[in-house]
């Protein structure tokens, strides 16, 4: 019997640990960190890149568990998120807090090995993320805008991380996630729409899902779109795109505003959903062709 409880009691550890951390989502951060490191350095040393890593998991761990703490009593309200560890009481506030305050202090001192920006640009992200946005959420749909902030950061970091330096470059990788941010967070609030409502968040624009919020929507991508071709022009520093490379950004970028303005045309949940997976898709693919043009270049 004693063996039965503990492998059930195994992965239920493991899988409330990966979710007070959001492991898939930190996971994606480290991704973009990482393509920005690639981006920045001359020649790529290994222990900077796990450092990195390491660093950027820690950061993101520790914004989504103090997330989680803050937001536990409206969790419960939403189906999406009752089961997490906190509401479900699977895991006490107490060790939430403990995971949370861990990860901040490793994620900071990674990063500070790495140099003293990437550091200063980690904490200032778990700030806003825990600090600003969170509170936010419940009270404007302004607060979509504050999380962009923390949510852009980590592909500038990478390249914080590889010149010790915030420049032109650094500042495109920022504006690049920031604007995708917006039709991938309100697709998100969009198919969610009855969800936040009973946890009383307001994540659309117009607080509706209405053709005002479609409109943005499909605004922002635009944006999002000019933005990844802007190193074509040589005027992004180190930071450079080949024509093709550019072509090619560009037909994703195309490829995602078709599911915006699909979402304005058809107003449902279903058009939602697909953009948030186009989205997504998108800002990966758009990394992976930076990283291989610069290298192919």
């Amino acid at each position: 019997m004693s063996n039965l409880n503990s492998s059930v009691v195994a992965p239920s550890v493991i899988s409330d640990f990966k979710e007070i951390t959001k492991m898939r989502l930190a996971l994606s951060v480290v991704f973009s960190s990482l393509a920005g490191y690639l981006l920045g350095v001359d020649v790529i040393d290994f222990k900077v890149l796990i450092l990195l890593a390491f660093g950027g998991y820690f950061m993101v761990g520790a914004s989504n568990a103090f997330n989680q703490i803050i937001e536990k009593d409206l969790d419960i309200l939403m189906h999406r998120t009752k089961n997490r560890p906190i509401p479900s009481g699977r895991m006490s506030v107490l060790t939430a807090f403990i995971i949370a305050t861990v990860f901040t202090i490793l994620g900071i001192v990674i990063l500070y090995i790495i140099n003293k920006q990437t550091a200063m640009f980690g904490a200032i992200s778990i700030f806003l993320y825990t600090c600003v946005y969170t509170p936010l959420k419940t009270k404007t749909p302004i607060a979509v805008f504050v999380g962009a902030i923390p949510g852009a950061i980590p592909f500038m970091l990478g390249w914080v991380a590889a010149t010790d330096d915030f420049g032109i470059e650094p500042g495109t990788l920022f504006a690049l996630q920031f604007f995708w941010q917006f039709p991938h967070f309100w697709a998100i609030g969009w198919f969610l729409y009855e969800d936040y409502k009973r946890g009383g968040f307001f994540m659309l624009p117009t607080g509706k899902q209405d053709k005002g919020t479609a409109v943005q929507t499909i605004m922002y991508t635009i944006w999002t779109v000019l933005v990844s071709i802007v190193p074509v022009f040589g005027f992004t520093g180190k930071l450079q795109l080949s024509v093709v490379a550019a072509v090619v950004v560009f037909a994703l970028g195309l490829g995602m505003l078709h599911y915006a303005i699909q979402l304005f045309k058809k107003m449902t949940e279903k058009a939602a959903r697909t953009l948030m997976l186009a989205s997504v898709s998108y800002i990966t693919l758009v990394q992976i062709v930076y990283v291989i043009d610069k290298f192919l270049r």
